[in-house]
């Protein structure tokens, strides 16, 4: 199974860009896409044809333009749910979560903090709420996959300035540290799991030629249940994939 988390920064955008072209050409059998700024009725009906070979679960935010996460399975999913059951984050257009046949993968796009750190507690309520509904799927018996843009670098590895940015919303401490207790409350990251030292980066500012430079950030992430990692056979960053200021991130899994 092949599942591809992608942070697209409008859905719209990158279709007019052609940069959906790659992800539709894996054929993989999950796609899960944040930040789509968009309803189905907003986007241009041959563009939205190109997803008939999916069953969409939509989750858009109530604000227009803003926020919004959709999966994309080839099998229907045997559960969805959209909610966190907390308004002040599902109003949002958050998380998607859909029951797999032995698994429950959570699409989500976590809260940016802010420059200005403006939206801080909210982003840490965010992860705790979170952490509160896996914590009891897992002691239920559940495995679980959480794959998205997490909006936090968790080690000094997972950036290219980490001292710079030490007082910067997305590397501040305390939301390390909740990267830390998802591990802690039997999470894996997969991609570090494979690959302890390797340097590699899923988002880059559009400011200052970034890209170029690989002057990046690791935000993008699959943080998974320890109990089915020896099923996980690689986590692949696809930073040669252009469109959006994120790139595809793919999880290869029997």
């Amino acid at each position: 199974m092949r599942i591809i988390t992608w942070n697209v920064n409008g859905l719209r955008a990158v279709f007019n860009k052609g940069s959906l072209e790659w992800i539709l050409a894996q054929q993989a059998d999950g796609i899960c896409l944040q930040e789509i700024k968009a309803r189905p009725a907003q986007l241009d009906p041959a563009h939205l044809g190109k997803f008939d070979s999916y069953q969409g679960y939509w989750n858009p935010a109530q604000r227009p333009g803003y926020s919004g996460v959709v999966t994309l399975l080839r099998q229907p999913a045997e559960e969805v749910q959209l909610e966190l059951g907390a308004p002040h984050f599902d109003e949002e257009g958050r998380v998607v979560r859909t029951r797999q046949a032995d698994f429950l993968l959570y699409n989500v796009y976590f809260p940016n903090g802010q420059r200005d750190q403006g939206r801080l507690d909210y982003k840490l309520d965010f992860y705790a709420h979170l952490l509160d509904d896996c914590d009891r799927l897992h002691a239920a018996g559940e495995h679980i996959v959480i794959c998205g843009d997490f909006n936090t670098a968790h080690r000094e590895i997972d950036l290219r300035h980490p001292r710079q940015n030490s007082t910067n919303s997305g590397f501040l401490p305390e939301e390390r540290a909740w990267i830390d207790k998802y591990l802690e409350h039997g999470f894996v990251d997969a991609f570090r799991f494979f690959y302890p030292e390797k340097v590699q980066y899923t988002w880059w500012t559009y400011i200052g030629n970034a890209r170029a430079r690989n002057t990046g950030w690791r935000l993008d992430y699959y943080l998974i249940s320890a109990g089915l990692m020896g099923r996980v056979k690689d986590v692949i960053i696809h930073d040669e994939v252009m469109g959006s200021d994120h790139c595809p991130v793919s999880l290869l899994i029997d």
